[in-house]
């Protein structure tokens, strides 16, 4: 999820010449959160459809409302459908990673925990932390060298638009840092043209996807062009 060039002047060749600027990394790519609490059997095929719809670049499979055996069987069904998707599946269970085969870890318990899984599964996993408050909460996470910064709560998502203060947070550590920042998303799909505004890398959206009145696959296939259009806007 790291971009492929970082931000900063271009860079020279051995003889000192100086090579074409870099191209900007995309920004306001779509990461879905799972509610909180699903059936899996019923789930996978929205969830499946969903992801067709438009270009996702990650899904955090976060079970806050499941018992640890019903994380265990979702995250065994959600997991493969993710990957076959050409989506990132991350989860927030150390326990169920290996278990489910996911591609990387969400951490937001604190710098320590953070630490040791970036020390662990890095850099064949992705690691990400949350957890983030302050601005110095940021800088004291981005010293693990993990690969994303979440910022926001996954339950943040209580008005159309982005918490100010989140957003806040989020467009700061973008414009400064190459960690890329995800930003909790608002219950409305034009939170999207926030992030792109801020240009902040990934924008996670959950109640706006899964509580849609269309449905999650047309609110996906919606969200996608609206990071297109974003997107396009800033092209020379």
């Amino acid at each position: 999820m790291a971009p492929s060039n970082p931000r900063g002047a271009a860079p020279k060749d051995k003889r000192g010449k100086k090579k074409a600027e870099p191209i900007e990394p995309p920004f306001a790519r779509l990461c879905l959160i799972t509610p909180p609490a699903f059936d899996a059997v019923a789930f996978a095929p929205v969830l499946d459809a969903a992801l067709r719809a438009g270009e996702v670049a990650s899904l955090i499979i976060a079970m806050e409302g499941l018992e640890l055996s019903g994380r265990q069987a979702a995250a065994e069904r959600l997991v493969p459908i993710a990957q076959a998707n050409g989506t990132a599946a991350i989860v927030t269970d150390r326990a169920l990673l290996d278990h489910c085969g996911a591609d990387g870890l969400h951490v937001d318990t604190g710098l320590a925990d953070l630490r040791r899984a970036v020390d662990a599964l890095r850099p064949d996993r992705i690691v990400g932390g949350g957890g983030i408050h302050t601005r110095h909460d940021a800088m004291l996470l981005a010293e693990t060298e993990c690969d994303y910064l979440y910022f926001g709560r996954f339950d943040g998502d209580t008005a159309p638009a982005i918490h100010d203060k989140t957003l806040d947070l989020a467009a700061w550590w973008s414009a400064l840092f190459e960690i890329p920042a995800i930003v909790m998303g608002g219950s409305d799909l034009a939170s999207i043209g926030e992030a792109a505004a801020a240009r902040v890398e990934f924008i996670a959206l959950r109640s706006a996807i899964w509580s849609h009145a269309d449905g999650a696959a047309a609110a996906v296939e919606t969200a996608h062009r609206l990071v297109l259009a974003a997107q396009a806007e800033t092209m020379p």
